[in-house]
């Protein structure tokens, strides 16, 4: 278990991860949750912190302290996308953001969506530097993707578990798609709505997908990715249909993605004719004879159809790592 938990990466992946997650979280502040702000001109008697908030404890929010930590949290959160000071800027970021989510749901309502994204955010500073387009293998970038693909999965399969402890079977035979249709549905979802026990048997999907989330570990890394696309086709349909986006949970799952080979800077050089192709292909983690970004004694990224798709090994059967 320690094997698969440690699981190396290679350091390029886990540089476009931590670039995700903290543009997603300066794009949070400013497109998804600007709201928070407003928090400060309800009255502070309405404020219950969650449990963490009253353990620590937390002040009450005031108009200067969400102003602060908004700045402070957007300049801090870009700086950090940057891959410098990784300790020392992830750190800040995910304490300032973990403060900015207690605010925002201790006022009765808190959102499972975000769960994936804290977890990603405490682990990405373990995971030390690195670098863009670098092959080279990292088990401490491999533990910090990993625990965030099982906070990705938690989600879904405590989400199932929630639904049957306060709903029970009742939850999958009532009116839940119907309601949620009626407060936000869209023209998609009234023609859905018209086809006769759809719902019923949507409802039934949803928790038999939820339930099953965790068996994307014991697939082999072509069906894993072909799973994950299944999941991102979910929260697509499910936007289209109820207007419910589950953002930041899609950006914690681009963990079980093969990221490093997602080169925006090199593209836009290449668009430009700024670049080669050959030389384009030298930076390519990809690349076999690329002495600088393989490391000695260490198979390239691109080596086998299968290590080309995802790096990191199911849970059973004999790890793919060094």
């Amino acid at each position: 278990m320690s094997r698969w938990l440690t699981e190396a990466v290679p350091r390029g992946r886990v540089a476009a991860f931590r670039t995700l997650i903290y543009l997603f979280v300066a794009a949070d502040l400013v497109i998804f949750t600007p709201w928070v702000r407003t928090r400060v001109s309800v009255p502070g008697d309405l404020y219950r912190p969650l449990l963490i908030g009253r353990l620590l404890p937390l002040p009450t929010p005031t108009e200067t302290l969400v102003t602060v930590i908004f700045w402070a949290l957007l300049l801090l959160a870009l700086l950090a996308a940057t891959g410098r000071a990784p300790r020392l800027l992830g750190w800040a970021v995910c304490a300032l953001y973990l403060e900015w989510m207690i605010i925002a749901m201790s006022y009765g309502k808190v959102d499972h969506d975000r769960f994936g994204l804290l977890v990603a955010l405490a682990v990405l500073p373990t995971a030390g530097r690195a670098r863009h387009g670098d092959a080279t293998r990292t088990e401490a970038g491999g533990w910090a993707l990993r625990v965030t693909q099982v906070a990705v999965i938690c989600t879904y399969f405590l989400a199932a578990f929630a639904k049957l402890r306060f709903g029970g079977l009742d939850w999958l035979t009532g009116s839940v798609l119907a309601r949620a249709i009626i407060r936000r549905g869209t023209d998609l979802a009234d023609l859905i709505a018209q086809v006769p026990h759809l719902l019923i048997v949507a409802q039934f999907g949803i928790v038999a997908f939820e339930l099953l989330s965790p068996v994307v570990f014991f697939l082999p890394p072509r069906w894993r990715l072909a799973m994950v696309g299944f999941f991102y086709s979910f929260h697509a349909v499910t936007i289209a249909t109820i207007t419910i986006s589950f953002a930041p949970h899609l950006a914690a799952m681009t963990s079980f993605l093969p990221l490093e080979r997602v080169r925006p800077l090199v593209w836009a050089r290449q668009l430009v004719g700024r670049e080669t192709p050959a030389s384009a292909t030298d930076v390519s983690p990809a690349d076999p004879t690329d002495a600088d970004t393989v490391a000695p004694g260490q198979a390239p990224v691109g080596a086998g159809a299968e290590r080309a798709l995802d790096d990191q090994a199911p849970v059973v059967g004999r790890p793919v790592g060094p």
